[in-house]
């Protein structure tokens, strides 16, 4: 006799114990959280010629933390809405498959922002208001993404979020915190990021279209189509390399900035996997991929402004 899908779910939690949470938590995804931080401390520090060590720690910290409550709140309220279905084929949603119970995963979502409030109110301490309200709105959007009545990523404005929090406002935060002062030339340095961050998504919802459409969920993905989605994924890819040239160009930097360029071959097979049709599960190795291309292009970024 089968034993009930419930029990089954049971028993492979006591089987993989902390390790759910871990699953849950995404981790292909977490790099998006670290790129950022390492570029915006890297512009401040250009600026300042100092480091200060404490806040990016714990800037670092607070961002990974914030992208797990993220991943944990669209993984709670994905179920609640039905988004998750049985034919979806990306990572396992720990808790549609019944790993964890809505209760256990409404406790892990309140438990990790708090713990990125805690060391948010440190890092208020050393940058003022303008952290606080970065922080704030950080946590909301994670929440917002996926829960209330107008869910971002529901009504297609997840990417413009994506961009703008991950590369903007992540940026830019993390260079107020070492040189007290936002920067034209930060936001510069966080469209590379932001659009690398962004491509994730894109692939994440181009992988996805077929389960979201059936499940009301209007991603950018779902409203504009597969072919539009694959070339989006092109062009952000593209306009990641662009603005290192561009600084090189204009006389915003040495030859040091274009180290990223070394992670162009990896960026062209992506791109090529992606216009070329690559589909279904294929997509799940596309998007570590791109997650492995951002931290690295973000890493050779952060030391061509520091070079």
């Amino acid at each position: 006799m089968a034993m009930p899908a419930s029990d089954s779910a049971r028993r492979e939690t006591n089987r993989l114990g902390w390790r759910v949470w871990w699953l849950g938590a995404r981790p292909a995804t977490l790099v998006a959280a670290v790129g950022p931080v390492l570029v915006g401390t890297a512009v401040g520090v250009r600026e300042t010629g100092t480091v200060r060590w404490f806040p990016f720690l714990a800037a670092l910290a607070a961002a990974v933390l914030i992208q797990i409550g993220t991943n944990y709140a669209n993984d709670l309220f994905d179920y609640l809405k039905g988004a998750d279905r049985p034919e979806r084929v990306g990572p396992t949603r720990i808790t549609a498959r019944g790993l964890v119970t809505v209760g256990e995963m409404q406790r892990a979502v309140a438990l990790t922002f708090s713990a990125a409030a805690l060391l948010g109110l440190y890092l208020v301490w050393v940058g003022g208001w303008p952290i606080l309200l970065i922080g704030l709105a950080s946590i909301a959007a994670g929440i917002l993404y996926t829960a209330g009545p107008w869910p971002l990523g529901y009504i297609g404005l997840g990417d413009l979020f994506v961009f703008i929090f991950f590369g903007l406002i992540a940026v830019g935060g993390s260079a107020y915190l070492q040189s007290d002062s936002f920067s034209g030339f930060a936001l510069i340095a966080a469209v590379p990021v932001g659009a690398l961050i962004t491509a994730i998504l894109v692939v994440n919802n181009l992988r996805d279209i077929e389960t979201d459409r059936a499940a009301g969920k209007q991603t950018l993905a779902v409203r504009i189509g597969e072919r539009a989605t694959r070339w989006q994924y092109a062009l952000l890819v593209g306009a990641a390399y662009f603005v290192p040239i561009l600084l090189v160009l204009q006389g915003q930097g040495g030859l040091a900035l274009l180290l990223p360029l070394l992670t162009l071959p990896l960026a062209v097979k992506l791109v090529r996997l992606v216009l070329g049709g690559t589909s279904g599960p294929a997509l799940n190795r596309v998007l570590r991929r791109t997650g492995q291309l951002q931290l690295i292009f973000a890493v050779l970024f952060a030391i061509g402004l520091l070079w």
